[in-house]
């Protein structure tokens, strides 16, 4: 007898209270079939964990097979992935300055790249949480596995009170800020402030914020707005840096990918 079950699936979980100020959520996803499909970029880097089924990421027309546990940081442009039939993930969003608190790696340093975890936790622990996730039998446990995990990474320092003010102004401004505003509400050199957001949040501010505003359009392109008003509500200097900026944001023109909404 062939087994039914569900083609996708996609199920949010929110972390306990002490891991809150660090983790935005879990995603439990499953897919029984083979798959290519876009990441865009997104606020905060994305660790992910298959516990069974295979994930690649296609690059200039090559497949590269990625470990069955890693991690993808803040990126200025999408990604394209290929998932094998019957893949089940674990993925763990941190908050924009999330990272920080459990590894020792500078966020910027993983700008734009997808690595295996092996290479920024201690390869024992990941290993065990691999074997455990691959025998666990429901969603609830998995994420306690990783829950566990995370919690014995955790780090006892304290949070860049400076940064987390300059990603809540940044949101505030749906990203449309000036760097220079910014630094001067902060009472703050761009130098050392750069330093310190690139090293906590994963790259500098004004591609932070480009990010934020990219997601705001996104949100925005649902609804009965056309495309010169949302082009100029978000502070483009005209529709030719606009869709330059989107494209390479989705490999898409705005036109065309709203299409598809």
């Amino acid at each position: 007898m062939v087994p039914t079950y569900k083609t996708m699936k996609f199920d949010k979980h929110f972390p306990t209270e002490r891991l809150r100020p660090y983790i935005k959520y879990f995603v439990v996803s499953e897919n029984e079939l083979e798959n290519e499909y876009k990441v865009f970029p997104s606020s905060g880097l994305v660790i992910g964990f298959q516990y069974k089924g295979k994930l690649a990421n296609i690059k200039d027309n090559a497949i590269n097979e990625l470990s069955s546990s890693g991690i993808t940081g803040i990126t200025d442009g999408y990604k394209i992935f290929k998932n094998s039939a019957d893949i089940g993930t674990i993925l763990i969003f941190f908050t924009e300055i999330g990272f920080t608190h459990f590894a020792s790696h500078p966020a910027n340093e993983l700008f734009n790249l997808s690595l295996s975890l092996h290479d920024i936790f201690d390869k024992n622990s990941v290993s065990e949480v691999e074997e455990k996730l691959s025998t666990a039998t429901s969603e609830k446990s998995r994420v306690g596995i990783v829950e566990k995990f995370l919690l014995s990474q955790l780090k006892d320092i304290e949070t860049d009170k400076l940064i987390v003010e300059a990603v809540k102004l940044i949101y505030q401004t749906n990203g449309t800020i000036r760097i220079k505003e910014l630094n001067e509400k902060l009472f703050i050199s761009q130098s050392p402030f750069e330093k310190r957001f690139r090293k906590v949040v994963g790259t500098t501010a004004k591609k932070f914020a480009s990010i934020v505003r990219f997601n705001t359009i996104l949100d925005n392109l649902n609804k009965t707005k056309t495309l010169t008003e949302i082009c100029y509500e978000n502070n483009f200097f005209d529709q030719a840096h606009f869709i330059k900026d989107f494209k390479q944001f989705t490999g898409d023109t705005p036109e065309n990918f709203k299409r598809f909404l």
